[in-house]
């Protein structure tokens, strides 16, 4: 294929990108935003495959079987519960390809016996480190996420300091390789090896809480790296898409810090739910109201308005399609229902978004926290379903509490509340929720799933 046209090639690729990834920004748009993107990612690898020299296609064809046989088997047997994990996994195989190309580049040029331009270098040792980082990284956020290890924040005293020594001796390395005019085993192993430790030590200390920022700056992470392995390999169109994702992550990361009133360094050194379980308010002497099925069954079929805030423990119960069930019986009845999703639900970014969408729920029922914060005071009745520090006000009131200046959904200025929980146990932040004290919140105990099916049986006797 000439060369002009492998670039216009290219350039197609990368306007299906740019394009997929503005129509990601909207529920309505998301489904066709994927597929042109996957078609752009189809026309890159095809282009590819016929315009570079390539040593083995059947290597390459058996490697794309298997790795489309595993995509597919992932796709269609992870659960919705699980998808934060399979999101964090896919990140680290991103940052691990990186790591391998880049180190696969280096060591041929030492069995070749030729030294490397300065720019490629750098870019190489930039594509070890950003890669190396995201793989090991990402691997411990699954692991958290997956409960292998515990999801709590893991310090040890001077912890800040050794990443930091670590990270000055990767520079120094890195520096070293650069301006050797001839490549160095030694250093580079040394990068590579201080790297992947470097990637654990900066996630272990990462609450559950803040999870959904760390799986978004991991996939920026992946990216960058990415498009460092452009540089080193000199593809144009690898570098295109790996800026694409690198920025799109940060945005992303920078708007989830935003939802949780925090700086991203903060996330990153914070060790927030360090000393989860502490309780800023005593719940001493005040007592919780608890409702039936069959009388919060008949408070949603008189409702005019109705919105339901969904929470990691919906996505726990698989109640997502039980939800739509409900929500179609309401509005039959003459009600109005809205969903309420507030940026940081659940365990990654637009983790609720994607479980509401899998039930068919309509997208333009659903709206984000901006959205929706001044409908509540007109709402009758809001179905809080798993949501915890999300929707806690000690966020407002609570000048000592760890969430405090976060911004929440104001579920508690709504004339009526219904929370759908299996108990008393506290969110990610580890501390009590006022909501459940509010003498306008009735508790209705047990597992969403069972307790939605319920309230769907009582609304259809109504």
């Amino acid at each position: 294929m000439p060369a002009w046209g492998a670039e216009l090639f290219y350039l197609l690729a990368a306007v299906c990108f740019i394009l997929g990834l503005k129509w990601l920004a909207s529920p309505a748009t998301a489904v066709r935003g994927v597929r042109l993107s996957s078609v752009g990612m189809l026309i890159a690898i095809a282009v590819t495959l016929l315009d570079r020299q390539i040593v083995s296609y059947g290597v390459i064809g058996g490697g794309l079987l298997v790795g489309s046989g595993v995509g597919l088997w992932m796709a269609r047997s992870v659960k919705m519960t699980a998808m934060p994990q399979m999101v964090a996994l896919l990140n680290g195989l991103g940052g691990g390809a990186s790591l391998l190309v880049g180190s696969g580049e280096f060591l041929k040029s030492q069995i070749a016996g030729y030294n490397l331009a300065v720019d490629t270098t750098l870019t190489m040792q930039l594509s070890l480190l950003i890669g190396s980082v995201t793989f090991t990284g990402s691997i411990i956020a699954w692991a958290k996420l997956q409960e292998v290890m515990s999801g709590r924040p893991i310090v040890f005293p001077g912890q800040k300091v050794v990443n930091a020594a670590i990270f000055l001796v990767i520079a120094g390395m890195a520096t070293y390789q650069v301006m050797q005019s001839e490549s160095l085993l030694g250093p580079f192993y040394v990068v590579v090896a201080l790297a992947l430790l470097l990637g654990v030590l900066l996630v272990i200390p990462i609450g559950g809480a803040d999870m959904p920022v760390v799986i978004s700056l991991l996939n920026s992470y992946s990216g960058i790296a990415a498009a460092m392995t452009g540089f080193v390999i000199r593809n144009d169109e690898l570098i295109i898409a790996g800026a694409l994702v690198g920025s799109s992550g940060i945005i992303l990361s920078q708007i989830m810090c935003k939802a949780m009133n925090r700086s991203l360094g903060n996330v990153l050194f914070g060790a927030f739910g360090a000393s989860a379980g502490a309780i800023t308010k005593s719940a001493e002497g005040l007592s919780v109201r608890q409702t039936s099925a069959d009388d919060a069954a008949v408070q949603l079929g008189y409702a005019k308005s109705v919105i339901v805030v969904p929470g990691y423990g919906l996505a726990v119960a698989q109640a997502q399609h039980i939800v739509r069930e409900l929500a179609d019986l309401v509005e039959k009845r003459g009600g109005e229902v809205k969903y309420a999703i507030h940026p940081v639900a659940g365990r990654m970014p637009g983790h609720m978004n994607v479980l509401l969408a899998e039930a068919n729920v309509p997208y333009d029922k659903l709206f984000d926290m901006d959205q929706i914060n001044a409908e509540f005071e007109r709402t009758d009745l809001v179905l809080v379903i798993g949501a915890n520090d999300v929707v806690n006000p000690a966020a407002r009131t609570d000048p000592n509490s760890p969430i405090y200046g976060m911004p929440i959904l104001n579920v508690d200025q709504s004339r009526s509340i219904i929370v759908l929980k299996r108990g008393m146990g506290s969110g990610f932040a580890g501390i009590e929720n006022e909501l459940f004290y509010n003498p306008k919140t009735a508790m209705l105990f047990g597992d969403a799933k069972t307790s939605l099916t319920r309230l769907v049986s009582e609304l259809k006797q109504l």
